[in-house]
């Protein structure tokens, strides 16, 4: 049985991509700072993530859905703690988990990351600059990663929903949730479960030849 490992899986899109996971036969193991989930562990402690991975063992998937929107203001009024805190979580976090788990996806010569980006790391998003310039950076690691594995059968993909409802969205300013929703197309805003099923493919054997790649699923809103 294929073991896979969750992010951000104590509510939202994590733990929406842990219950399909488990469903598609793996064994799913989550992870977030609180909550009801099998490991608490704070992803932007390298430390903590290292023995996580000592503790655990090898794993075949790993899915990185931890993240925080950080503030909703102007880019002048946002502090550079709020910038640092927000890419502490959002891409150092992300880096601590690929460091720690993929030595051993390449030494069993088979492995799938998937990471959660935005479309605000390929639009940006106004009010939600440290958000949006975190997204572009997990896009970029992502590509950046998926060429350096590509001989290795470990592939690393990234997908860039567009406004899902979850409980990370529920801190958003209203006028900014408005104007983001505005742009899709199909005039709603996603359901975890379709996030989910767009992972579940990511992290099954059906992909084989795709790898640095960024999946839009924003009801049509993406452009590029």
């Amino acid at each position: 049985m294929r073991r896979a490992l969750v992010t951000g899986g104590a509510s939202g899109l994590g733990a929406a991509t842990a219950e399909r996971l488990r469903a598609d036969g793996l064994h799913v193991i989550t992870l977030d700072r609180a909550g009801d989930v099998d490991e608490r562990v704070d992803v932007t402690d390298a430390a903590a993530v290292d023995a996580l991975a000592a503790r655990v063992g090898p794993i075949d998937v790993l899915v990185n859905s931890a993240g925080i929107v950080g503030p909703n203001r102007d880019l002048v009024a946002t502090g550079l703690d709020e910038w640092r805190a927000t890419l502490e979580v959002n891409v150092i976090g992300t880096v601590a988990m690929m460091r720690a788990f993929l030595p051993g996806m390449v030494e069993a010569g088979w492995g799938r990351v998937v990471n959660i980006a935005s479309m605000a790391g390929k639009d940006g998003n106004p009010q939600l600059a440290a958000y949006s310039a975190s997204k572009a950076a997990v896009i970029a690691l992502t590509k950046a990663a998926g060429k350096e594995l590509a001989t290795t059968g470990v592939l690393v993909n990234a997908i860039a929903p567009a406004v899902i409802a979850t409980p990370m969205n529920a801190t958003t300013a209203p006028e900014v949730l408005e104007r983001i929703t505005s742009l899709i197309p199909m005039r709603r805003v996603g359901e975890a479960h379709e996030v989910a099923a767009l992972i579940s493919w990511l992290c099954s054997t059906e992909v084989s030849f795709s790898t640095g790649a960024v999946y839009d699923i924003s009801g049509g809103r993406a452009t590029y």
